[in-house]
């Protein structure tokens, strides 16, 4: 995780000023919901990506939630198409800041980049991340 520029410039609507504010997410929340009864539950598989994925402060618009903790900001994520941004609804970015002293500035401290997708897509997801654990188990064993 890194960020570049001054996140809290962001504020709660999109703007393309913001094109010189990134952060780049090592890891992507893919979470799915799933009615176990009455009530539907959440259901979740994290997955680490090899190529940092760079989200641009243009693609941002901060939400105006108030019962964050300090330093905490949670973001809705906007998606290029051709020359729109469109508010992706199943996209969120929530990141931590902390403020060093000594520095006098805000340190990024933590990223969640979450992914809601449906059942189906979260179950071939989640298949195709078990079929990759278990090459990788597999190329670490020696044959005696």
């Amino acid at each position: 995780m890194k960020l570049t520029g001054n996140i809290l410039n962001i504020k709660n609507k999109r703007d393309d000023r913001n094109a010189d504010v990134s952060i780049e997410v090592d890891k992507i929340e893919y979470v799915t919901y799933k009615k176990d009864g009455k009530y539907y539950q959440p259901f979740n598989v994290e997955v680490e990506l090899e190529e940092s994925l760079v989200i641009t402060g243009d693609q941002l618009a901060r939400k105006s939630e108030k019962h964050l903790q300090e330093g905490e900001y949670d973001f809705d994520v906007y998606d290029k198409a051709e020359a729109e941004y469109v508010l992706n609804e199943d996209k969120f970015l929530s990141v931590l800041l902390a403020y060093d002293e000594f520095e006098q500035e805000h340190v990024l401290s933590s990223v969640e980049y979450t992914v809601t997708l449906s059942n189906e897509e979260f179950k071939v997801l989640k298949e195709e991340q078990h079929k990759l654990r278990q090459s990788r188990k597999g190329t670490g064993k020696k044959k005696k």
